[in-house]
């Protein structure tokens, strides 16, 4: 098998038919198959993939249990594939089928990863804007991205990646921050970003933050260290302020004075402390579950598998 292309569909009953001719369209002269891989979705999704399972031939369906979230159900789909090179890509069409040959091509030439850049044409809301170049910046920090590659969800990565991707067994993947453990040898071309085929996107503002702080703690401890940090510091503010205070007392019978700035300062304290134990429940929490073999996604059923 030359190419997979790996979708994870939610709720997109109304756009398969239509992704799935433009995919067998574009890649009609290789050898490919179409995995799509219905996510919990609470519509007709499921049944869509089906039909078209039926109709064609190179199109493969996965139903997971529920919905356990895209990287997820990316994963349930690379376990399936068995293409030299898999492409992956959302289920909405704003990603164009016509690209994949572009991609493709750029991969085989001098790389391991292919994403699709559209960093300059995006076509949705504000809000999923500003949490583009926030996932960015993060990246940068957390995963050590280089700053020219733009991280999108439309991207080819070879077979070598794919095995590697496959052998992380924890809960919450991660399939950029997996990738950049694997390889340095990234690249991305330029392409189009469209707009929804129909309907209305999948992902709301809690979703996108819940996405956010899932992948900031899943694949580094520098959230521990900068709590730690500003912890020390904290602790050392207080204690020279002690030492200041115990001066002025002696030297010159003065009483501290202003309780409003010690309340101040300790709900600033407290905050921080609160944040800190926030920050290390999560990673408790994420080894709990691992430790206690919690699946990454549980299948239902499978069609032409």
């Amino acid at each position: 098998m030359e190419v997979s292309v790996v979708i994870p569909v939610y709720n997109s009953a109304s756009i398969l038919k239509e992704l799935s001719k433009q995919v067998n369209a574009e890649l009609l002269h290789i050898d490919f198959e179409l995995i799509l891989v219905n996510d919990g979705s609470v519509d007709e999704s499921w049944s869509v993939i089906e039909q078209i399972a039926k109709e064609f031939s190179t199109v493969k369906g996965i139903s997971l249990a529920k919905n356990f979230g895209q990287d997820n159900a990316i994963m349930a789909g690379l376990g399936l594939s068995c293409g030299n090179y898999v492409v992956i890509m959302d289920d909405d069409l704003q990603h164009s089928p016509s690209d994949i040959p572009i991609l493709l091509e750029k991969i085989k030439n001098d790389c391991d990863v292919c994403y699709a850049d559209f960093s300059d044409d995006l076509h949705q809301v504000w809000w999923k804007n500003i949490g583009s170049m926030l996932n960015s910046k993060q990246a940068e920090f957390f995963i050590k991205k280089p700053k020219h590659i733009y991280l999108s969800p439309f991207k080819v990565v070879n077979r070598m990646v794919v095995d590697s991707l496959l052998e992380y067994k924890g809960t919450y993947p991660y399939i950029d921050g997996l990738i950049f453990q694997i390889t340095n040898l990234v690249s991305q071309v330029q392409v189009k970003h469209f707009n929804r085929y129909s309907g209305t996107g999948n992902y709301n503002l809690r979703r996108s933050i819940s996405v956010f702080f899932k992948h900031t703690t899943g694949f580094s401890i520098m959230p521990l260290r900068i709590a730690s940090f500003f912890g020390l510091l904290l602790s050392i503010l207080g204690f020279m302020l002690g030492v200041y205070y115990i001066y002025t007392y002696y030297m010159y019978g003065t009483t501290v004075e202003g309780w409003t700035s010690i309340i101040v300062l300790q709900l600033f304290i407290g905050g921080a402390i609160l944040s800190s134990l926030g920050i290390i429940g999560e990673y408790i929490g994420r080894s709990y579950l691992s430790i206690n073999r919690k699946p990454q996604f549980i299948v239902r059923k499978t069609i032409n598998d």
